[in-house]
């Protein structure tokens, strides 16, 4: 089973669309999960256009009015899967990730929040980050495919490159005063 990762869209905030690429990396997928700051619901039709979307709430989507669950956990191939957005501080810390993981009986934990694609184990459990396609921080635009098979899990990180971004065309219409 394929899965795709994509977490912190920020969508219509801090960019208009989901970069192409998304959709490119996504299509051979069988399910899209979501870890949080989607920032409009739209995000989950998009993303369904391409295989059923699991979404959870990030902080920024409080805000926004999104009421999603703040935690899934699903089951795919034998292996218990968690998503949560991961409002853990400092942002994305191993340990505090690890302990929700811990609580949630998970073998995997899929979390956003700190716009940084990360992949890690902490003793037996797999810490998955894909980062943000739309407003990365300290790395490039990105999104992850898991797959599992016969008991093993590989995760590729794959780079969707910079979308064309509200925030960018503002700094663009000050930089010309």
């Amino acid at each position: 089973m394929k899965i795709g990762l994509i977490s912190d869209t920020h969508i219509p905030d801090r960019c208009n669309k989901l970069p192409e690429k998304v959709y490119e990396a996504f299509r051979s997928v069988d399910l899209i999960l979501h870890a949080g700051d989607l920032t409009n619901k739209s995000v989950i039709s998009e993303l369904e256009k391409i295989a059923p979307t699991i979404a959870v709430q990030g902080n920024m989507d409080r805000y926004n009015n999104i009421e999603l669950p703040k935690y899934r956990v699903i089951e795919k191939e034998n292996i218990k899967i968690g998503l949560i957005h991961g409002e853990v501080y400092p942002k994305g810390d191993k340990q505090q990730l690890y302990y929700l993981a811990e609580e949630l009986g998970v073998k995997i934990l899929v979390s956003g929040h700190s716009h940084i694609p990360t992949i890690d184990t902490v003793k037996d459990v797999l810490l998955v980050n894909p980062g943000s396609p739309t407003s990365p921080r300290l790395s490039d635009p990105s999104v992850m495919i898991m797959e599992i098979k016969e008991g093993n899990v590989d995760i590729e990180a794959i780079q969707v490159g910079m979308p064309s971004c509200k925030s960018t065309i503002f700094l663009e219409k000050n930089m010309k005063k």
